[in-house]
């Protein structure tokens, strides 16, 4: 496995459980975290994979959100990445903590997820500096309704006349359920439903096809889009995992429904000719995107593209299989 991928796949099954709960746990904090007075921009010099997972770790451990880890996921300036291309049509315009993905095609972009309050503005100016009408974006494809990745809905819908935003029946009703029961300094909105997909379905761009892949666990609705990303004269299917966390389990089935889900993912991967080559991941950090990005932005002429990388991917999704399979003993227990 290439050195750049492999930090996830070391860490032990228990700290690699500790570190995907509080990634999705921090979804739930990250908005307390104005009352600090630690600085969020000393704590990471750029977007360290491995220091942010370190950190995510002692959040696991302690399950109380360290101050400092807190305010830099509420810092907009400290979360700024400036976009870039892993591939030909597909722009980076998220931020360190969590991504958003552009994707053109021939007849227009699709974006997959919208971030959330201090990041709406971001993505709005990354958005505009790839120079995309807005009225060509046709379709918003959410992940999940964790307010991370859908609470941006509500300020983007009004800016893209064209576009219909997308998940599972599941996921809209995660996500409405969730921001009517906010409140206080965690308060959000979510747009009224809009398209609803489910397992199979494609949605068909132009010159490229998003399939649509429902993979629960992380949330009862949680789905995966793959879609084609083209290097120079080669064309990748890539893949985006909805989630991958292990938080907000209800018991035993949606934790077989996770190792369910890792598992086909895994036969995506290993399925022949349109196998599954690239993971373009919904947070950065658990497989060390920025540092791929700065191996990409260094490569030479012939070199490979750092992100395909099939092998890296299946033992991402061992990984996350063995920490499940830990969870669900431990769940089998209560």
């Amino acid at each position: 496995m290439k050195d750049s991928n492999s930090r996830l796949a070391r860490l032990s099954v228990k700290r690699q459980l500790q570190t995907l709960s509080a990634m999705a746990l921090a979804a739930g904090f990250v908005t307390m975290a104005g009352t600090s007075q630690v600085s969020a921009q000393a704590l990471f010099d750029g977007c360290p994979s491995g220091q942010i997972l370190e950190r995510f770790e002692e959040f696991g451990r302690s399950g109380k959100m360290p101050p400092d880890l807190g305010k830099w996921l509420n810092d907009a300036e400290a979360q700024k990445v400036e976009p870039w291309k892993p591939f030909d049509n597909v722009t980076f315009v998220g931020v360190c903590w969590v991504s958003s993905w552009l994707i053109e095609t021939s007849e227009g972009h699709v974006l997959i997820d919208t971030l959330y309050g201090p990041f709406i503005g971001q993505l709005i100016e990354n958005l505009k500096s790839t120079g995309v009408d807005f009225a060509d974006i046709k379709y918003v494809l959410m992940t999940h309704g964790h307010f991370d990745h859908v609470g941006g809905a509500a300020a983007l819908k009004p800016l893209l006349p064209n576009a219909k935003f997308v998940m599972t029946q599941g996921g809209w009703d995660e996500a409405i359920e969730s921001a009517e029961k906010s409140e206080g300094r965690r308060a959000w909105k979510m747009i009224e439903q809009d398209m609803v997909v489910e397992d199979g379905d494609t949605i068909e761009l132009g010159d490229n096809s998003f399939k649509v892949i429902e993979t629960p666990g992380h949330t009862w609705g949680t789905a995966s889009y793959s879609y084609d990303v083209k290097d120079q004269d080669e064309t990748y299917r890539a893949i985006t995992i909805g989630g991958l966390g292990l938080n907000a389990i209800d018991g035993p089935p949606q934790v077989e429904a996770y190792i369910e889900s890792v598992d086909r993912v895994r036969t995506l991967v290993e399925s022949g000719d349109e196998a599954v080559e690239v993971h373009l991941t919904t947070h950065g950090f658990s497989n060390n995107l920025d540092e791929n990005r700065q191996q990409h932005l260094t490569r030479k002429l012939g070199e490979p593209n750092v992100f395909v990388d099939p092998q890296a991917l299946l033992s991402q999704v061992e990984t996350l299989r063995a920490g499940a399979v830990e969870r669900l003993e431990i769940e089998k227990k209560k």
